[in-house]
């Protein structure tokens, strides 16, 4: 079909010619990854592109950028939570009590973020992409195995940055529709990636809140259960590492939690939140040392 008859031209449409060039680029077989699509024609727009401009690997940057922890995510019996604290922190200094970590991937997923944080928001913003790309394009889902290998070549794209102290170590997790389970999905900074059961943790914070759910989790969770003892191994973590933010309810900062079922992807109202939060405090205050595993 000729432009003519189509009227697909640059003036037709009121767009540039540079416009009109990238959109036969987008259609001109580049295939399902948007990723790879943007490397071949802008990879100046991928993270990784920019570390020369950052100076030589392993040299030392000028700069503290801000970095966010801790994520935790559980299964349960119907699905699958993630959790995050919303502290940043650039050094020893507290550069954002609000910052989100823990985003929906797309219907089925979430992803949560730890390590420098403009970066990784970065990189979840175009997983989003590449998620929703791969689905117009086919006309379906990618399995969740597939997600999660998305996510690791974009992790190894990072290479770069992450030898020069910029590292992104995400945490994936998602309802397989295959399975009819939650599943979790672990990454190193050089895109190793690896399945998780039953609970994992990333993030400064992640050694003390996996301490936390060593003794708290159960396979036979609700879901009330195992927000209750994500906010639980939040807490601890928090007690520990100064990266960590606890809930501020003064501010009324609360982590941010998403649950992901056969139902698709929810994010927990702040009320709900709250009023868990809420009580963790007040059974903290006769009990510092939090619950045990019979207490939850």
């Amino acid at each position: 079909m000729g432009t003519q008859s189509t009227g697909w031209s640059a003036g037709a449409r009121g767009g540039s010619a540079g416009d009109y060039g990238l959109m036969r680029a987008a259609f001109a077989g580049s295939g399902t990854s948007f990723t790879e699509f943007l490397a071949d024609y802008n990879p100046e727009y991928l993270p990784g592109r920019r570390a020369a401009s950052l100076g030589a690997p392993g040299a030392a940057l000028p700069f503290d950028a801000p970095h966010g922890t801790t994520i935790v995510a559980l299964t349960f019996p119907g699905g699958v939570l993630m959790a995050g604290d919303r502290r940043a922190t650039a050094g020893n200094v507290i550069a954002s009590r609000e910052i989100e970590k823990v985003f929906q991937a797309d219907e089925y997923s979430a992803v949560g973020i730890a390590g420098t944080a403009g970066l990784a928001l970065e990189m979840v913003r175009l997983f989003q992409v590449e998620l929703e790309h791969y689905e117009k394009i086919e006309g379906t889902t990618l399995s969740l195995d597939g997600k999660a290998n998305r996510l690791a070549t974009m992790i190894r794209g990072n290479l770069g940055l992450a030898m020069q102290g910029l590292a992104v170590v995400p945490l994936y997790a998602g309802y397989d529709l295959e399975t009819a389970q939650g599943r979790i999905f672990s990454y190193d900074p050089v895109g190793g990636q690896y399945e998780e059961h039953g609970f994992h943790t990333v993030g400064s914070g992640s050694v003390y809140a996996r301490g936390a759910l060593k003794k708290l989790y159960r396979a036979d969770f609700d879901a009330t259960g195992a927000v209750t003892a994500a906010l639980q191994a939040l807490y601890d973590a928090a007690d520990d590492d100064s990266a960590t933010g606890g809930p501020d309810l003064t501010r009324r900062i609360y982590p941010v939690i998403g649950v992901v079922t056969e139902d698709g992807y929810h994010r927990l109202p702040e009320a709900e939140i709250a009023e868990l939060v809420q009580e963790i405090v007040d059974a903290r205050h006769r009990r510092p040392d939090g619950p045990n595993a019979q207490l939850v």
